[in-house]
């Protein structure tokens, strides 16, 4: 589910369940009241949505990420500190701080995992090859760039069970969670849980299971305040599916604008003296010998001095909100109420908020494809709702019972209600289309009349040459000559990244690239036929339909498995959904006579999720045997890593959008050729293999460390087997079992506690298997809430709403009154003339690759296949462009047969920006686009003749259906007809 479109769509329409988190930064010890006003007990960290921030942070200019990107495990290890420092002081939890690291994911995650890691690589590689290129034509140029910095963790790849970094990062929380218990007064009285990349589930997954059973135990608190913190989307429905009431979740508000925002290098240049801190701005140029050869420069960057006082501050601290659930649940009791309900119906907020958390699942998630149909930013969630509402007395009652979660029958869907609940969904399909593509067509309009080229040369820059000299910053500030060369490393490396940037701007963009498709035509009869042509390859109708009851049965259990992965846990570790797409809503028939199973199979050990989801160019993260299989042609499974791999762009505009059709792993394939090659493993690497238990740490004084070093010491010995209940009565706060940690002693020895240690490390495990509980427990307080029904606002349906999120097609002048069908414009055979010019674009495109010293434009299609439309073959034919319909001739004109009512207005008056509205000579005549024409606009149809441009030397016209078939039109030939002109559209 998308995380800022989700959490958008929830913050906008439920405002009162966000609020902003305050922070105390000049408190140092965190042990004061919280200044939020509430108090919490147990704070949750999923760890991943900390590590990657931490792995990678975000810079606002070249400086700052050159002086605090990590370059080392040690240095990621100490962002990761600091953050955890930083949410511990927000929250300050009075209980228990639980720690998840993802462990090895459900095949059914993999998938996601493995498109993601294959994409990113291809991605970085790309441009890796670009930087080199632009670092050579700086080079040849005289202009000096700081260098490539050597760096342990340039592979974000590695944050993944079973890598040295990940093994690494376990042992070095440790050692920091045993510090903080044994120095910081805030955390000595805490109960302090690891569980890291050796235990097997998701982070949040091992989270949720563990408040599930503590829950079910008895002596459990039922008003304990729970706070987890993430960044994922589906934190929030895991936590309602909990049904504790004093549920929080915390953030980083992604959203904010922080207008406030300050330059790091700002900071880093400005901040203490050249003598205290070497990165201000005198001291830290002052380390350059500037009277050196310029080939040294690259070496001396690299031996800068960056101090501890330079590197105190890498991460960029983004204000932090809480999200609380009880409020989220006031608002979804008023909001899902029906008034069309069965008789002798009662409302149950329970059933109503797992009937939420399931419809959701439409919306997007981690382990199945969205269906076409639905789009959480074109009200997505809303139009769920909506139909919700609207069908509940049909379905006749809840679509779901989660009490029946573990009925072996099924009992916990009811697929009867959810056949015809999906069904109503599909019968908004055609109206959802047509509005998409409408919008589509919009922005392709605006995109033509946007694709001129501003500098007067006739060509599009797609890398212009970037003035930094006279921009505003951080470093514009040159006061002394011996600070001038550094600064114009500093300038020039600025020009090179935003090149890259624009760079991979361009080779993202479909439609500029000339592989603009739409081989479905969602907005066109036919549409579903050739879905399943193109997407499942059925050539038949009864291939049709043959495929059609596969995928619905297929995304049927898709659907079951991740409501019972939500409320029980992994239900299967070996079930994925086995196609690249979904099927429709209005497919679901026949629905209910899907029969549900699951085998639930066991996780893969580390290395074997390494082999599913890393991509060859990550192979390093393997053991050497392991690599092996992934890069050699002797391999067995090397279809399983492919270099290069299609990307379905069809219907997208953008390559990041695309389908990445990569092939799905072989699982008796892969743990056959692994099983074989693990007796090669080190001792150190069999480690990084295993499965491991979570740990508790507590505090040697704390009353529970004291009962369990009692327990151990009256067994006479310490056994791996030994183990000891803990329960509520013992230790107030948990319940579960704990047994010796005897493993390699990273922390602390249990034997020497009372000497020289005052933290003990056990081994935790959860307490015995109970049925979760899907409602609110008994004995828990009602907290305060002021939402009322007023606080629902009434939504307009996307598809109903007869604005688009788009750039307004009102002509300049016109009455805010007069209504544009944005419909009305470019005909059925725009597709093909869209590649016509596009096609054109790409030819310019590989002349300016040429001229900036590429000898072609990068060829992608061996790496990305994306059908297109009728093909024109070369630029000798003479296509007529022609914008059937009446398509302005700027692309932002009323369209055909639309009139003006003001008088005063004359026609190419209504399609110029009204800093072009002048007594000047017209626009067209000035750029050389035709002769003004005087023509009186009043009440009467807009009349365009035409508009021309030059294309390589050529030029070409765009002619409306009104215009006559001579006026205005320009033939492929020579370019100096009297219209032509070196600019372009």
């Amino acid at each position: 589910m998308g995380v800022p479109s989700f959490y958008r769509w929830l913050a906008n329409k439920y405002p009162k369940t966000v609020v902003n988190a305050v922070e105390k930064t000049e408190e140092k010890d965190g042990t004061r009241p919280n200044p939020n006003d509430l108090e919490f007990d147990n704070l949750y960290l999923d760890m991943n949505g900390i590590i990657h921030p931490c792995f990678h942070p975000e810079h606002d200019d070249v400086l700052s990420k050159y002086l605090t990107t990590p370059g080392t495990y040690e240095e990621v290890f100490s962002n990761i500190f600091e953050y955890i420092d930083r949410i511990m002081m927000i929250v300050r939890p009075k209980k228990l701080l639980y720690l998840a690291i993802d462990g090895v994911a459900p095949r059914a995650k993999m998938n996601q995992q493995r498109t993601r890691r294959f994409r990113n690589a291809k991605d970085q590689e790309t441009l890796r090859k670009e930087e080199d290129r632009l670092r050579r034509q700086y080079e040849v140029e005289g202009k000096d760039v700081l260098p490539k910095q050597d760096s342990e963790v340039t592979d974000s790849n590695i944050i993944t069970p079973g890598t040295t970094f990940m093994f690494e990062l376990s042992k070095q929380l440790q050692t920091y969670v045993h510090l903080r218990v044994s120095k910081n007064d805030a955390w000595k009285h805490l109960k302090v849980i690891l569980s890291d990349a050796n235990a097997h589930g998701e982070g949040e997954h091992k989270i949720m299971s563990f408040i599930r059973l503590q829950r079910t135990c008895p002596g459990y608190n039922p008003n304990t305040h729970h706070v987890l913190y993430g960044l994922d989307a589906d934190l929030i429905m895991l936590a309602l599916a909990t049904h504790e009431l004093h549920f929080s979740i915390l953030r980083e508000n992604v959203l904010a604008e922080d207008k406030s925002k300050t330059s790091h290098s700002s900071v880093l240049l400005q901040a203490g003296n050249s003598e205290t801190n070497v990165v201000k701005c005198r001291g830290w140029f002052k380390q350059f010998d500037l009277n050196s050869d310029k080939v040294d420069i690259s070496q001396q960057m690299n031996k800068l001095d960056i101090t501890a006082a330079g590197k105190q501050k890498l991460l960029v601290k983004k204000p932090h909100q809480f999200l609380h659930v009880w409020i989220l649940r006031e608002y979804l009791n008023f909001d899902l109420r029906s008034t069309n309900v069965p008789e002798n119906f009662e409302y149950d907020i329970e059933r109503l908020i797992d009937d939420f958390i399931f419809i959701c699942f439409f919306g997007g998630n981690d382990f199945l494809p969205h269906m076409p149909t639905l789009e959480i930013h074109e009200g997505g969630i809303d139009l769920l709702i909506h139909v919700y509402k609207q069908e509940f007395k049909n379905l006749g009652g809840y679509l779901v019972n989660m009490e029946k979660v573990y009925d072996k029958k099924g009992g916990y869907i009811k697929v009867k209600r959810v056949e015809k609940f999906i069904l109503a969904l599909g019968t908004y399909e055609d109206q959802i289309f047509k509005k998409r593509s409408a919008i589509h067509e919009s922005k392709l309009r605006r995109m033509f009349s946007e694709f001129k080229d501003e500098s007067g040369n006739g060509e599009e820059e797609l890398f212009p040459v970037i003035s930094t000299h006279n921009q505003k910053g951080p470093y514009t500030e040159k006061s002394p000559d011996h600070d001038v060369q550094v600064y114009d490393i500093i300038e020039n490396t600025k020009a090179l990244k935003e090149q890259l940037k624009s760079y991979n701007r361009e080779i993202s963009d479909v439609f500029r690239n000339g592989l603009l498709s739409d081989m479905v035509k969602l907005d066109t009869p036919g549409w579903r036929k050739r879905y399943y042509k193109y997407k499942f390859s059925a050539e038949t109708d009864a291939d049709v339909e043959k495929m059609r009851k596969e995928v619905v049965e297929r995304y049927t259990e898709g659907l079951c498995w991740v409501l019972l992965y939500y409320f029980s846990g992994v239900v299967s570790w070996t079930w994925f959904y086995p196609f690249h797409y979904g099927p429709f809503a209005s497919d679901f028939k026949g629905l209910s006579s899907t029969k549900v199973t699951f085998q639930r199979g066991s996780p893969f050990k580390p290395f074997d999720q390494l082999m599913s989801v890393l991509p060859p160019t990550s192979a390093h993260a393997l053991p050497p045997p392991y690599r092996l299989l992934m890069t050699t042609d002797d391999s067995n499974i090397l279809d399983f890593y492919p270099n290069d791999f299609d990307v379905d762009t069809d219907g997208k505009r953008f390559l990041w959008q695309g389908i990445c059709k990569l092939p799905f792993i072989d699982e008796k394939r892969l743990l056959a050729s692994t099983k074989m090659i693990e007796k090669e493993l080190t001792e150190e690497e069999a480690q990084r293999n295993a499965e491991n238990a979570d740990k508790l740490f507590l505090h040697s004084e704390e009353n529970l460390a004291l009962q369990i070093i009692s327990s151990f010491n009256n067994e006479g010995s310490i056994e791996q087997k030994s183990s000891m209940k803990v329960d509520t009565g013992l230790s107030g706060d948990i319940n579960g079992f704990v047994y010796p940690n005897l493993e390699p002693k990273y922390v602390c020895d249990v034997n020497d506690l009372g000497s020289d240690h005052d933290v003990l490390c056990v081994f935790y495990d959860p307490p015995c298997f109970s049925h979760h509980i899907p409602r609110v427990l008994e004995g828990t307080d009602i907290p305060d809430s002021d939402v009322s029904e007023a606080d629902i606002k009434e939504v307009r349906l996307w598809h109903e709403s007869h604005g688009y999120p788009v750039r307004s097609n009102r002509c300049h002048g016109q009455p805010e009154e007069d209504k544009i069908d944005p419909s009305v414009g470019l005909a059925s055979g725009w597709r093909g003339r869209v590649n016509e010019i596009a096609s054109s674009s790409q030819s310019r495109i590989q002349e300016r690759h040429f001229r900036h010293g590429t000898h072609s434009y990068p060829n992608r299609s061996n790496s990305f296949v994306c059908r297109s439309y009728e093909q024109v073959q070369g630029a000798q034919r003479s296509p007529t462009i022609r914008a059937v319909g009446g398509w302005s001739g700027r692309g932002r004109g009323r369209g055909h047969d639309a009139t003006l009512n003001s008088q005063s207005t004359s026609r190419h008056d209504a399609t110029r920006t009204p800093k072009e509205q002048t007594n000047c000579s017209s626009w067209w005549d000035t750029h050389g686009r035709g002769a003004r024409r005087n023509g009186n606009c009043e009440n009467r149809s807009i009349n365009y003749n035409g508009r021309t441009s030059t294309v390589n030397g050529q030029f070409w016209a765009v002619r409306s259906e009104s215009s006559s078939s001579n006026q205005g039109r320009g033939q492929w030939g020579d370019a100096k007809s009297k219209n032509a002109s070196n600019r372009r559209w």
